[in-house]
């Protein structure tokens, strides 16, 4: 991620020149772009180190929720620095007419080739890690990355393809109508980076595939009754916490309960390792001791 920072900055700063040198606002639109794409590299390394912290007194969850908060703040530079910039510059290049002076726009043309093909290959890295994760994209970290290579390459084309009728027709409006789509395309990838992250935060249930398998593995031990509820909400990329309302079967001795509960924790931890925080709310009272009340246990790790 370091290699993929330092391209960023570089391309930045080559984009921002050539931006300026050809008073182009497709490229200045694409350098905001670069510039918003380093500080979510930040952002990322930040995500990456801070969640895989071990649990600790003030927080005995884990840290996993990090890579959530990170990839918040991403998506707010994504739009701040990236959409509403582009926006901004697709709007005064309206407003202060037609350009027929196209001196720089040759090596902003280079500028924004060199990053094209920069992007792409970043891109295509970000779609192989994501192969070898299986084809899906539940690191949020990832997730961002492959959103902002792919937005990448889109802004370069559009700002290419822009600064291209600009000389062709001499009329701005080309420009600047690329400068207002790649502003319009950040805004929509960090709404969408931003209502994932949100989601997380506030504390999203796991997939219904694992939830159905943690229910089926409880439908099936011999000692539960019913199940009456289950809860599950992801505490980090590979973290599930569940919390299970179960009845015991009639008849099941009191002293048995506790070491049927620690069974049951361990079959759920073993058959899906994600589960690392498991809690059982035994709700049946034992035959033999209607005085006594509803056991509720739970520990870290199933054990």
């Amino acid at each position: 991620m370091l290699v993929a920072l330092t391209a960023n900055l570089v391309i930045a700063v080559a984009k921002a020149v050539g931006g300026l040198l050809a008073h182009s606002p497709a490229l200045l639109s694409e350098a905001a772009h670069s510039v918003a794409d380093s500080l979510n590299e930040v952002f990322l390394l930040a995500a990456l180190r801070r969640s895989r912290r071990p649990a600790d007194r003030r927080h005995p969850f884990g840290y996993g929720k990090e890579r959530f908060f990170w990839s918040l703040l991403a998506a707010v530079g994504i739009f701040v620095m990236g959409g509403c910039f582009s926006v901004f510059q697709g709007f005064e290049a309206l407003r202060g007419g037609a350009g027929e002076k196209f001196g720089g726009y040759v090596a902003g043309l280079i500028v924004l080739g060199v990053a094209l093909l920069a992007e792409g290959v970043s891109l295509l890295r970000a779609l192989h890690q994501v192969r070898r994760q299986g084809g899906g994209l539940r690191d949020p970290a990832l997730r961002t990355v492959v959103a902002e290579d792919g937005t990448a390459v889109l802004g370069v084309t559009l700002a290419l393809i822009g600064m291209a009728l600009h000389m062709v027709t001499g009329q701005v409006v080309w420009e600047a109508s690329a400068s207002l789509a790649i502003g319009v395309l950040l805004g929509y990838v960090a709404y969408r980076l931003g209502r994932d992250a949100r989601d997380q935060l506030i504390g999203e249930a796991a997939d219904p595939a694992l939830s159905g398998r943690i229910r089926s593995l409880l439908q099936a031990q011999p000692e539960i009754d019913s199940v009456e509820a289950l809860f599950t909400m992801k505490m980090g990329l590979d973290s599930v916490l569940v919390a299970a309302r179960i009845d015991l079967a009639p008849g099941l001795d009191s002293e048995w309960v506790e070491e049927v509960a620690m069974r049951i924790k361990g079959s759920i931890a073993r058959t899906v390792p994600e589960a690392d925080q498991i809690f059982l709310d035994v709700t049946d009272r034992p035959a033999g001791n209607e005085g006594e009340s509803p056991a509720a246990t739970g520990e870290r790790g199933g054990a």
